[in-house]
C-alpha cells in the first residue's frame, strides 16, 4: 500500500469490482481505449492486476481517497507487447470522471514513481498513450516524464488505421527521478 497526501494506492480487493466495472463501462472514461469493458472483462482485468502483484511485486492498483471512495486505478506493469522499448515497466492510470481535474492522477503517479525507483530499484519507467489522449500526455509532463519520440509506436493489437493505433511515449530514468527529488 502507498499513501500520498490525499490518496491510498492499494491492491484491488473484491469489494472494488462494482466501482471498477462501472468506470470501465463508461464511454467517457474509455474514450481513448478501443472499447468499454464488460463486467466480466473488468473482473479478468482485476485478476491480472493481482497476478502481477504476486509475480512482480507491483501492478495496477485501486486508487481511493482517504475515506475509501474508489477513484480509479494507477500503478506499474511490465509492458511486453511489441514496441521499440519492450519489455519495460510502464506507469498508467485511469480515473472516474468525478476524480478528473483534481490532480489525483499526478499525485498517484508520483507515488508510484517513488515506489518504482526507491523500493523496486527500477532504472527506467515508461508511459504511453494514444496520440489523441492529450489529458494523459499532460499528466506525463506534470510528473516530470520526458517525451521519447524514438519509442513512439503503433499499438500491435489495433489495426494501423484505427484512430487510437498511434502511440506517443514518455519516460523517466532513475537519474531523472533523483535529479527531480533533489530540487
Amino acid at each position: 500500500m502507498i499513501e500520498t497526501d490525499r490518496l491510498i494506492l492499494r491492491p484491488f480487493e473484491p469489494r472494488d469490482l462494482d466501482a471498477y466495472a462501472a468506470m470501465n463501462a463508461d464511454p467517457q472514461v474509455m474514450r481513448f481505449y478501443p472499447m468499454t469493458y464488460s463486467r466480466e472483462k473488468s473482473a479478468d482485468s482485476m485478476a491480472k492486476c493481482q497476478e502481477s502483484w504476486e509475480t512482480q511485486g507491483y501492478g495496477f492498483s485501486a486508487v481511493t481517497d482517504k475515506e475509501g471512495a474508489f477513484l480509479g486505478l494507477c500503478g506499474l506493469s511490465l509492458f511486453s507487447a511489441e514496441s521499440p522499448f519492450s519489455p519495460k515497466v510502464e506507469i498508467g492510470w485511469r480515473l472516474t470522471p468525478a476524480a478528473w481535474g483534481k490532480g489525483y492522477a499526478s499525485e498517484a503517479a508520483k507515488g508510484w514513481l517513488k515506489f518504482g525507483f526507491e523500493q523496486k530499484g527500477l532504472d527506467q519507467i515508461v508511459s504511453f498513450t494514444a496520440v489523441p489522449n492529450k489529458p494523459s500526455a499532460k499528466v506525463m509532463q506534470r510528473i516530470g516524464m520526458t517525451r521519447h519520440e524514438a519509442w513512439d509506436f503503433d499499438m500491435p493489437f489495433l489495426p494501423i488505421e484505427h484512430r487510437l493505433a498511434a502511440h506517443i511515449t514518455y519516460r523517466m530514468t532513475r537519474e531523472d527521478y533523483l535529479k527531480g527529488e533533489s530540487r
